[in-house]
């Protein structure tokens, strides 16, 4: 992901997280953001709007859990945040050169997105740091009924798997491929696209035996589809965090006390319920709690 292009999908999808609240110094949180965004009245959110209920498109506009999250904050800090729609393993690379003030798009908090390192644990980048909202895992999702009998990891050997590229699913996926060959078994394909939506189509289509994703994202896809079923266990569960640049402590800072007062005010908790992931709830606010 850290190494990805600049290429973006769909620049002018676009929309503001808190419609209509403007800008207004009243807020209590307001005087913790830096200046320029002061004075923009916004905040930049890079994203990438396939992955429900996180974040998804809905006509012109990005819905979901992250949306509504922003939403909260914003009453709190002052200022709206405007999420704009581009491809996940390029959303770093894009915040680093300026598009975006931050990343909000259901990214796993990892030592290696804090160091700017790549896939081979080289320097790739400044890196960034992370204000974690949410815990969550990867989860293998299969046509409804389970066709290929798939319970775990290890089941998958000598299969087709989808995934999203640049993903922490897509990284365990590559482990997974050392494991099966270690144990003798057939080797594991690995079929990656650019959103989760991609990878839904071609399990649906009977290309491949699962699709590895995000926890919320596969859940969200068999209780509304009625084609997939989630089996298994959550593996490896870690933080989802708001990525900003290294050496912005201010808007680190800001967006860290705007979520410790919508987790005290009880609107993170009605945000998540009405997106069916309570479970994946945080007691507090923290900062590159990732490892």
């Amino acid at each position: 992901m850290l190494a990805g292009s600049l290429l973006l999908v769909g620049c002018g999808d676009q929309t503001e997280g808190a419609e209509g609240s403007g800008k207004s110094s009243d807020a209590p949180l307001y005087d913790k953001l830096p200046k320029d965004i002061k004075d923009a009245g916004v905040i930049e959110v890079g994203t990438d709007a396939a992955y429900k209920p996180m974040e998804y498109k809905d006509g012109q506009k990005i819905v979901g859990l992250d949306p509504d999250l922003t939403d909260a904050m914003s009453e709190k800090l002052g200022v709206d945040f405007k999420f704009t729609n581009g491809t996940f393993d390029g959303l770093v690379t894009s915040m680093q050169t300026g598009r975006f003030d931050m990343i909000m798009s259901a990214m796993t908090d990892t030592k290696e997105r804090q160091e700017g390192l790549d896939d081979n644990g080289k320097k790739a980048g400044k890196g960034v740091d992370f204000v974690d909202y949410l815990s969550a895992g990867s989860s293998i999702l299969v046509q409804k009924g389970n066709p290929e009998k798939v319970e775990a990891l290890d089941d998958l050997c000598g299969e087709k798997v989808a995934t999203q590229r640049g993903t922490t699913s897509h990284a365990l996926l590559k482990q997974q491929i050392e494991k099966c060959e270690k144990d003798g078994e057939k080797k594991l394909d690995i079929e990656a696209f650019d959103n989760d939506d991609e990878a839904r189509v071609r399990l649906k289509a009977g290309g491949v035996a699962a699709d590895v994703s995000d926890f919320p994202v596969a859940a969200n896809s068999a209780k509304e589809s009625g084609d997939f079923e989630v089996v298994g266990e959550q593996m490896e569960s870690a933080p989802y965090g708001m990525a900003v640049p290294k050496g912005s402590p201010e808007l680190r800072g800001a967006l860290k006390a705007a979520l410790s007062e919508i987790i005290d005010d009880g609107s993170y908790e009605k945000a998540l319920k009405k997106w069916g992931v309570e479970d994946g709830a945080v007691d507090k606010a923290t900062v590159n709690a990732g490892s």
